[in-house]
């Protein structure tokens, strides 16, 4: 008998925090639930998570609340309760920890577990049973011989189903589908490839390695070509995730119509991530700001710092910098984002938190 197989599964809870807040209301079942922001479609806010029902209206994350609104009138609308969810997370990942397999977790309802076994659907099985036994919630499973493929069959499996994707059967599956279906290709890289003559995930494959560099960069140029292949990473890392940045953003119930307001709300905005960043106790390496103008107008620009840094007014002075180059527009969502040098980057030199208040 030869050595078991060495397998990647992809863990992805249905719906949420839809579904959380349906195993607290009982009686919202099958109906169309909206989580995000405060609950109320009449303020400004997004969609964070819509349930099955919802989507079926056109109903998706990202969205704002007042056009999920119209579209469900009879919708139920509710606030985030992120204490919530965490705790209901920590439950998930725990019951997957339980089955003996290395656990990678992505964020709050995915992870991915890596295991030798004969029977991984046996194992996505398991899984499945450990979270529903834990926390009432269903999940559905890919599996792949590395991460690309495990998180793309996932997609295959939903509802509450298991489905493998691998070398095998990789261009059967997904050969014919636009490149928009793949992990990491949105609308905006999508329209680009198709600029290239690239529509499908088979002729992504195909496509010459040096058009996509010459088109996206030597790194993504590429990422995006092997990902037309379905190749990917296949260790699973069971370390603590250590995030890249963290951002504050806030969208205004009143458009912000003067230059001095969104100068105060982007200081304000950048001492809330200063105070962020002084929790990792990591270099800054680059301030980003994101600007959002009425009436729903969307861009972003950074700026690398000449050098890591853990000065307070140096980032905050980062992102009043890149505030001037804000249109003279009403604004309806202003965010600042830190992106930190990463514990396995090269040393920027003392680990001392970010320094004083401004």
């Amino acid at each position: 008998m030869g050595q078991p197989t060495a397998w990647v599964l992809h863990v992805d809870l249905d719906q949420f925090v839809a579904a959380v807040e349906v195993l607290r209301r009982p009686e919202l079942a099958g109906r169309p639930v909206v989580v995000g922001g405060r609950g109320d479609p009449s303020e400004r806010g997004v969609v964070s998570t819509a349930s099955y029902e919802a989507r079926a209206f056109g109903v998706h994350s990202g969205m704002p609340l007042r056009v999920a609104a119209r579209k469900l009138p009879d919708g139920v609308f509710l606030p985030v309760d992120a204490p919530e969810y965490e705790a209901v997370s920590e439950r998930v990942m725990s019951a997957l920890r339980s089955l003996g397999a290395v656990v990678e977790v992505l964020g709050w309802d995915e992870a991915f577990l890596g295991a030798e076994t004969d029977d991984p659907e046996g194992l996505a099985r398991r899984a499945q049973e450990a979270v529903l036994a834990a926390t009432r919630l269903h999940c559905s499973v890919g599996i792949g011989d590395n991460k690309v493929r495990a998180k793309i069959a996932t997609e295959h499996g939903k509802p509450a189903g298991v489905f493998r994707l691998t070398a095998q059967n990789w261009f059967e599956v997904m050969g014919d589908r636009p490149t928009i279906d793949l992990w990491g290709v949105g609308t905006k890289v999508s329209r680009r490839l198709a600029a290239l003559g690239v529509t499908t995930v088979r002729e992504l494959a195909a496509a010459p390695a040096e058009a996509l560099v010459a088109e996206f960069g030597p790194r993504m140029g590429v990422w995006y070509h092997e990902l037309g292949q379905g190749l990917g990473p296949v260790t699973v890392d069971d370390r603590p995730w250590v995030p890249r940045g963290h951002s504050r953003e806030t969208t205004f119930q009143q458009n912000l119509t003067t230059p001095d307001q969104v100068r105060d709300a982007v200081r304000t905005l950048a001492l809330g991530v200063v105070e962020d960043v002084a929790q990792d106790g990591r270099h800054v390496v680059r301030v980003a700001l994101k600007v959002r103008y009425a009436p729903f107008v969307t861009t972003s620009m950074s700026r690398k710092l000449s050098e890591a840094t853990t000065d307070a007014a140096t980032v905050v002075a980062a992102a009043m910098a890149l505030a001037e180059s804000i249109e003279d527009r009403e604004v309806r969502l202003l965010g600042v984002r830190a992106e930190m040098a990463m514990p396995d980057d090269a040393d920027p030199g003392d680990r001392t938190p970010v320094r004083g208040r401004i």
